[in-house]
């Protein structure tokens, strides 16, 4: 065998092994990568590659920038909750403070007072109420139970939640509509936690004057199942959109601001999601992923 011949072979040879190689190395880091988007979708931010490569060293900088991220936002949320908390507290507590003091110094020595005493302590005790209602609303968020899932099928629970909507949609002169993209679809999940989220986006709706609630639902990519619930109610306010997962936050006179808050619990509880995709003018829409 001739030596250019030999060469050629030396050649071929090295050409394969370092193809070869390049292939195993992109294997592995695809399964890197792989691995940690499904940590980053179930919030693990714990890991860190070893390898000191380029790579690896990439990819711990983008876990860095995760984990900064959900840490500064766990941090707002958490100022956001206090700051809530404090306001609905201060504002019954301090009526109650103010009038116990000004009805103890209104009686005289002889127990006679200008005040009305019985006004001032019925006054006194709906502001306890309200308190111990608003304790008991806070029990309620943070008591959110772990789901028991089973196999649903969408169509039937669509038409139950619906039908348990129909009389408050009807007084309303409203109609809901639910229209899957693709038939028989199924959700593995809580019949009874969602039953809840759609009822509360429904009963929303209603109340923000929606004359028109769609409901579709269709299979996303990697599986998921994903329902849009859509109406032409009153937009929620672009300074309040950031806001209405936050618990207690409400736009409305009247209301918990809990519905939303458990809503989000319950969808991370069931490694799902549940997001404002927009609300104006036109449309407002609600998504739920299920994965």
């Amino acid at each position: 065998m001739e030596s250019w011949q030999i060469i050629l072979i030396v050649v071929l040879v090295a050409a394969i092994v370092a193809v070869l190689s390049a292939i195993h190395v992109r294997r592995k880091d695809i399964r890197k990568v792989a691995y940690m988007m499904d940590a980053l979708e179930d919030g693990e931010l714990n890991f860190r590659f070893q390898d000191n490569n380029k790579f690896n060293r990439t990819l711990n900088r983008i876990r860095t920038i995760f984990e900064t991220q959900r840490q500064q936002h766990e941090q707002d949320s958490w100022t956001k909750l206090i700051r809530v908390l404090t306001h609905e507290i201060m504002n019954t507590v301090s009526p109650i403070a103010s009038l116990s003091d000004a009805m103890a110094k209104s009686v005289d020595e002889n127990g006679h007072s200008e005040l009305d005493i019985k006004a001032g302590l019925e006054t006194i005790s709906d502001s306890s109420k309200n308190l111990i209602d608003f304790v008991q609303t806070y029990r309620q968020l943070s008591g959110v139970a772990k789901p028991v899932r089973r196999a649903l099928a969408l169509q039937e629970l669509m038409d139950q939640v619906i039908g348990l909507n129909r009389e408050f949609a009807a007084s309303s002169g409203a109609t809901c509509i639910y229209r899957p993209e693709e038939s028989d679809l199924m959700i593995y999940a809580d019949e009874g936690q969602v039953s809840q989220i759609l009822i509360n986006l429904i009963k929303n709706a209603l109340q923000a004057g929606a004359k028109h609630i769609d409901i579709t639902a269709k299979m996303g990519k990697d599986d998921e199942v994903i329902i849009d619930v859509a109406n032409d109610g009153e937009p929620i306010p672009a300074s309040a959109q950031e806001q209405i997962f936050i618990p207690f936050y409400t736009t409305k006179k009247e209301g918990s601001g809990i519905g939303l808050s458990i809503s989000r619990q319950i969808m991370r509880n069931h490694n799902g999601s549940i997001e404002l995709l927009r609300s104006d003018e036109q449309q407002t829409v609600f998504e739920l992923r299920f994965r």
